[in-house]
């Protein structure tokens, strides 16, 4: 596994730091509570995601507790904002930009009433500077998202109020492997830790990402592949 390597390379040069890019979207299951807590993950997992993201911290563990590689399990919740391009299999947030600007309906596979912790991408980058600056967070697992939910079909509104685009919403039928109808994360660990605590409110992460892809549309609209 590439993880396996990285990790054996990064012990052989003694990295000061090595934080795990995991999702708080993949390694919470079915049983875990919401919001969800660093202590109550669930091997009740549903996609190869999941399966990939919980082994790539076993052996983060692994690394830690046998040869004291200073890790830090960074478990994100569907980051977005500027710089991040649509396409197929791509995110959300901007794949619905895309197909706004384009003057398309907005698909949603389910009610639209589904929840997501969508975390602004400058949030994130705070608190992963703060996992290199904290010694505290070595070893530990901790979440970086916003603490809020939002529901699919805001979403789409939203995006299709800041285009102008009035082709709407679609709705389609919901896909087998999304089994999770909410994602809410705890982020007092890294409040207690870092001092982490997300600026960005949602609307105004979605207008800097507006404003990109509007600065940007003549390489994006060539270059997006679905």
């Amino acid at each position: 596994m590439g993880i396996l390597k990285v990790l054996q390379y990064a012990h052989l040069v003694d990295v000061e730091r090595f934080i795990y890019a995991s999702s708080g979207c993949g390694i919470y299951g079915l049983d875990s509570k919401m919001p969800f807590e660093e202590h109550d993950i669930s091997i009740k997992l549903y996609t190869p995601y999941q399966v990939t993201k919980m082994i790539g911290e076993l052996y983060t563990n692994y690394f830690y507790n046998l040869y004291g590689l200073p890790i830090v399990n960074a478990r994100f919740f569907n980051s977005y904002g500027p710089g991040e391009v649509p396409g197929k299999y791509r995110n959300v947030i901007p794949n619905f930009f895309y197909w706004s600007m384009n003057g398309q309906p907005l698909p949603i596979t389910g009610t639209g009433e589904e929840t997501r912790d969508f975390t602004y991408v400058g949030d994130l980058v705070n608190g992963l500077v703060k996992m290199v600056t904290h010694e505290e967070a070595v070893g530990e697992a901790i979440n970086l998202g916003a603490g809020r939910e939002i529901q699919i079909i805001d979403l789409a509104n939203w995006i299709n109020e800041l285009t102008g685009n009035e082709a709407g919403i679609a709705f389609k039928e919901r896909r087998d492997w999304d089994k999770k109808n909410r994602l809410l994360s705890c982020i007092d660990k890294a409040s207690n830790i870092l001092g982490y605590t997300p600026q960005t409110e949602f609307r105004e992460g979605l207008e800097e990402t507006h404003r990109w892809f509007v600065e940007n549309w003549e390489n994006i609209h060539a270059s997006a592949e679905f």
